[in-house]
């Protein structure tokens, strides 16, 4: 573990427990900080507040007050999720006292080189495609970030010889000021998150902070066939390497008369390729620049390519019960990814759909819910979703309490040969505490119709 001297003596505020402030209060204690943990939240009890009192770690909960700034920090590590709206951190900002989340931990302490991928969409899909072409390449990868490993903790543990592959969200790389990853893919940018941000141009500026301490000597993966993306790319010191559904790429990755080829050289036959969906051919062609870049062979590559169908919740397929397929799509949680799902299928498909309710509407999704046999709406933009799907023309649209009634719904008015999809187009958390725990829902409820 490189620099282990970098926090030794310094006065580190944790703000926001949850998983990747847990790991970290517990790795800067170990490294020599002195560590003062904040979580909004009463959770006196939890078994990590107890660990971390048992650690002699303070542990403050039941709100964030203002007066811990009155302390001194050198450091403020903070939760992804907190905005820098937070008074904590905008006396922070005025103290002028760094703020990083434990992304920027993981860089500074990891002696593996790291890839790192972000994007508004896919990043999941890809970094585990990434993931498991090195390790059936004996690459060693590791894997962390926001798909579900704290990255700090991966990094603490990473050998020289290994890698790191780890999925970036904005809200991570906004809290980054030395971060630099050996190879950085950036797979797009759409209107996401603007809740937080506050403008895409404020988004894409987190996202491209991926880009900003690379040099000549990394590479950065970018799509050539999002226009946003190329506007960052101006401004990347890393060696380029695009990628591209529509353009032929002598210099990067791209698709002729059904080949995909990287720099030239074919690689594998789409045809081959098991994963469903136009948009995961993006991701495909990302992943294969990344792993081509680390030395991957194409053996690996095809591999994997020719077998892997999916992450959780993600187009991932569950079962066929009567001539039926249900795919679980839980972790759209924008416009966007949803209308990616629906364009992965070319058979009568009803859609599942709603979720909590961050005051947009939804007529960007109507283009897309035109090519529905039908729609289930359920929870608080249950009424939005169905007022874009009588926009679009749909004459099967249903408004249900819950899930479960969605997913009963959904095979009674269904017929063999359809496609049930839940892609809900919104986050989870008006009825359920994370879209793994809606999706784990949704696949309990389908292979409950088996049984029933």
């Amino acid at each position: 573990m490189k620099m282990k001297t970098e926090f030794k003596g310094k006065h580190v505020l944790v703000l926001g427990l949850a998983k990747s402030g847990f790991a970290a209060a517990k790795l800067l204690q170990k490294m020599g900080a002195y560590v003062t943990v904040n979580d909004k939240k009463s959770t006196d009890d939890s078994p990590e507040v107890k660990e971390l009192l048992n650690l002699d770690i303070e542990v403050i909960t039941g709100g964030h007050p203002e007066s811990l700034m009155d302390r001194h920090f050198d450091i403020v590590v903070k939760n992804p999720g907190i905005p820098y709206s937070n008074l904590i951190l905008q006396r922070a900002m005025e103290k002028k006292i760094p703020i990083i989340t434990e992304v920027e931990i993981a860089y500074l302490i990891s002696d593996a080189d790291i890839i790192g991928i972000t994007g508004s969409n896919g990043k999941t899909t890809t970094t585990t495609l990434i993931y498991e072409i090195l390790k059936t390449a004996a690459k060693s990868p590791l894997i962390a970030g926001n798909i579900g490993t704290v990255a700090c903790e991966v990094a603490s543990k990473a050998k020289k010889e290994e890698v790191i592959v780890m999925e970036l969200s904005s809200f991570q790389l906004m809290g980054t000021n030395m971060f630099k990853p050996k190879i950085s893919v950036l797979l797009n940018i759409f209107n996401a998150h603007l809740d937080y941000h506050g403008t895409k141009e404020a988004y894409a500026q987190a996202k491209a902070n991926i880009f900003k301490n690379q040099n000549e000597k990394d590479f950065a993966v970018v799509n050539a066939d999002d226009s946003f993306v190329m506007e960052i790319a101006k401004n990347i010191k890393a060696t380029l390497v695009p990628f591209s559904l529509k353009q032929l790429l002598e210099n990067g990755t791209c698709i002729k008369d059904g080949t995909i080829y990287f720099k030239g050289e074919p690689i594998i036959h789409t045809a081959d390729i098991v994963l469903p969906g136009k948009h995961n051919l993006e991701n495909i062609l990302a992943a294969i620049s990344a792993v081509k870049l680390y030395g991957a062979s194409n053996e690996a590559i095809n591999k994997v390519l020719t077998t892997f169908t999916g992450v959780e919740h993600r187009l991932q397929y569950v079962e066929t019960i009567q001539g039926r397929k249900f795919y679980n799509d839980s972790k759209a949680t924008n416009i966007l990814a949803t209308q990616k799902a629906i364009d992965a299928f070319s058979e009568p498909t009803i859609l599942l759909a709603g979720g909590l309710d961050r005051g947009n509407s939804f007529d960007e999704l109507i283009p897309s819910l035109k090519k529905l046999k039908g729609i289930i709406t359920f929870g608080q933009t249950a009424e939005k979703i169905l007022d874009a799907a009588k926009k679009a023309g749909l004459h099967l649209m249903k408004h249900v309490d819950n899930l479960e009634q969605a997913v009963k719904l959904a095979y009674d008015l269904s017929d063999e040969g359809d496609v049930i999809l839940l892609s809900p187009a919104c986050a989870s958390w008006d009825q359920f505490k994370t879209f793994e725990e809606r999706g784990d829902m949704f696949v309990n409820l389908v292979h409950k119709l088996k049984v029933d």
